[in-house]
């Protein structure tokens, strides 16, 4: 399967916008894999670039592609992904970047997404915390 190609159907009725995401995937049948909240997270358990929204995006963004490829799935297979970021403006200001982030992990498939500014996340030091939901087709 290509980068970009998706056994899965993205939803966008007209006059919705959707650049960078859709608004539904529809599924069929398959295996679920529910990928826990990813961060910039090296091998040592400590946040890689501390104060760098887009390196911490990137990082947690290949921590899921590679939980995906552990369980079976390519970033194809996803379905919905949940984004929690410290500061919504610092996303947007940096959603270039971020997409280009993206694109380099995941290619050009661009499935159900949400986007929440949260007061905290578990480790002080994360900007970021990325996570997804996929099903493998059977």
């Amino acid at each position: 399967m290509n980068a970009g190609e998706s056994p899965w159907e993205a939803v966008n009725p007209p006059g919705f916008p959707h650049q960078g995401y859709s608004n539904a995937v529809v599924s069929g049948a398959g295996k679920q894999v529910a990928v826990a909240g990813q961060i910039d997270m090296g091998e040592d358990g400590r946040v890689r670039n501390p104060g760098d929204l887009v390196a911490q995006a990137k990082g947690a963004f290949e921590n899921v592609r590679l939980v995906l490829e552990a369980a079976g799935a390519v970033p194809a297979h996803m379905v919905r992904v949940r984004l929690y970021v410290l500061d919504a403006d610092a996303y947007a200001e940096h959603a270039r970047a971020l997409g280009a982030a993206w694109r380099a992990s995941f290619g050009r498939w661009f499935p159900a997404m949400a986007l929440v500014q949260v007061a905290r996340l578990y480790d002080p030091q994360a900007l970021i915390e990325v996570e997804a939901d996929a099903v493998i087709p059977v």
